[in-house]
């Protein structure tokens, strides 16, 4: 490998970030979106995130932010990510299917009005499908992260934000930013900030 191996990298995430620029009706799903989880907060609801692998990883991260700060020392808010419990995850796994394993927790935690979002680059995880779903059945509020084409996750999303490219990579990192815008918005639209 070489520098310009590193710098082709560094150029295909740009171009991923600079098409997501450009994409009107992504960046008005992530305002609608983030709006969504505003409005939510607001009515004292909370957010149930997850994903598989980077995903979850992912999940962890908007939660952190969430409950913990983004920018500036606030309350926390209700968020808590679904993939980070072993012994639930391989209890669902065991006595039902791996499918079931975010499914079988929105039917625990969730209420009507409640955020569910849920994470996949290929869009086609089927136990985020199945997550996603429970939640709409639920009345849940339904967002998604997704890649590619959005897959089947889309279609149980009210709000799918889909990063148009079939490269994990760059579409985890473009997840991670809109990640951050959301929770940079969420924040300072709850929180007066004050030093």
């Amino acid at each position: 490998m070489s520098i310009s191996y590193i710098k082709s990298c560094i150029q295909e995430s740009i171009s991923t970030k600079k098409a997501l620029l450009e994409d009107e009706q992504t960046l008005t799903q992530i305002l609608n979106a983030t709006n969504a989880i505003v409005k939510a907060y607001k009515e004292n609801k909370k957010v149930l995130i997850f994903g598989n692998g980077g995903s979850a990883s992912d999940a962890q991260h908007i939660a952190g932010e969430l409950v913990g700060r983004f920018r500036f020392d606030r309350k926390p808010l209700d968020a808590r990510a679904l993939n980070v419990d072993g012994s639930l995850l391989t209890c669902i796994s065991n006595d039902y299917s791996f499918e079931d394993i975010f499914s079988r927790q929105i039917a625990a935690h969730a209420k009507s009005g409640d955020i569910v979002i849920g994470l996949s680059t290929s869009g086609n995880s089927k136990n985020v499908y199945n997550g996603l779903k429970k939640a709409l059945e639920l009345g849940g509020v339904t967002i998604s992260l997704l890649g590619s084409k959005g897959g089947i996750c889309k279609d149980v999303s009210e709000y799918p934000i889909i990063i148009k490219s079939n490269d994990t990579p760059r579409i985890q990192e473009a997840h991670g930013l809109i990640a951050h815008v959301i929770c940079d918005i969420v924040e300072s639209s709850m929180f007066q900030r004050i030093d």
